[in-house]
């Protein structure tokens, strides 16, 4: 796996800012309820997006060497009134002016801790890209939009840190739902269908006892989930239905949808 240089990072999270910016700006109802995030509203999400943004430029641009609380970070809060289009909008550009700025500064290799146990600068411009890709998708989705293609290198990405993360939830959270993806000889098949030979945008994961393995490359398995990359990636990370148009399942259904029951933090 090669991950995205870290400038490319830097640029694609200023660029999916932009998209949630103009997602806010659009006429949308800021107060609509967010389908794939029932329990937010397409504000909450916005919010959330933007104090994580300036969480991470804190713990980028101090060099953090352990978690800082968010009551710590500043701006966290947010627009103090409720359903202000110009001043939501305002904050969530200053946010991501603030982790990219920090970021930019820092270099992949600066210290920066995380929750993951890969304590550089580095880990944070490849988790919040992703971040906004997912949420960007989200919001889209609450206010009625279609959701926007992913660069091809970027969407790849997404798919090989996801499956980073849920290998990294078996091993530190014993208790975590993504625990139960138990199916020895059973695995997962993800095929791009859009994307040049050179990406190599295919995955084979397999579910044994110790927890997830995976690694690219064309091999047959239980399910394939097949389509284009950004709905691929969407739909792996429950943001899609399995049975929107250009996807395809072949194989056994139910494996693919225990995934999605299964991978996730909680």
């Amino acid at each position: 796996m090669t991950l995205l240089a870290h400038d490319r990072y830097c640029d694609e999270i200023v660029h999916q800012v932009g998209g949630l910016r103009a997602v806010v700006t659009s006429g949308a109802d800021l107060s609509a309820t967010v389908p794939t995030c029932p329990d937010w509203t397409l504000e909450d999400l916005v919010r959330h997006v933007g104090r994580a943004l300036r969480w991470t430029g804190l713990i980028v641009g101090t060099r953090a060497e352990e978690n800082v609380p968010l009551d710590r970070t500043p701006g966290a809060a947010g627009p103090a009134a409720s359903g202000d289009v110009a001043a939501l909008d305002a904050w969530l550009a200053e946010s991501g002016e603030v982790v990219v700025g920090a970021l930019r500064e820092a270099g992949p290799d600066a210290r920066a801790w995380s929750w993951a146990g890969v304590d550089t600068a580095g880990f944070w411009a490849r988790r919040m890209t992703h971040e906004l890709v997912v949420h960007g998708a989200d919001a889209a989705l609450a206010a009625g939009l279609p959701h926007r293609a992913v660069a091809p290198e970027v969407a790849a990405d997404a798919i090989d840190e996801w499956l980073d993360i849920v290998r990294f939830v078996q091993r530190a959270l014993p208790g975590a739902a993504a625990n139960e993806l138990r199916a020895p000889g059973s695995s997962l098949h993800l095929h791009a269908t859009d994307t040049p030979a050179e990406l190599n945008a295919e995955w084979l994961v397999e579910l044994p006892d110790d927890g997830i393995a995976w690694r690219r490359g064309h091999e047959r398995a239980t399910v394939a989930l097949r389509g284009p990359l950004t709905d691929v990636l969407l739909a792996f990370y429950g943001r899609l239905p399995l049975d929107a148009p250009g996807l395809e399942v072949l194989g056994d259904r139910k494996l693919l949808e225990l995934w999605l029951e299964k991978a996730t933090f909680g």
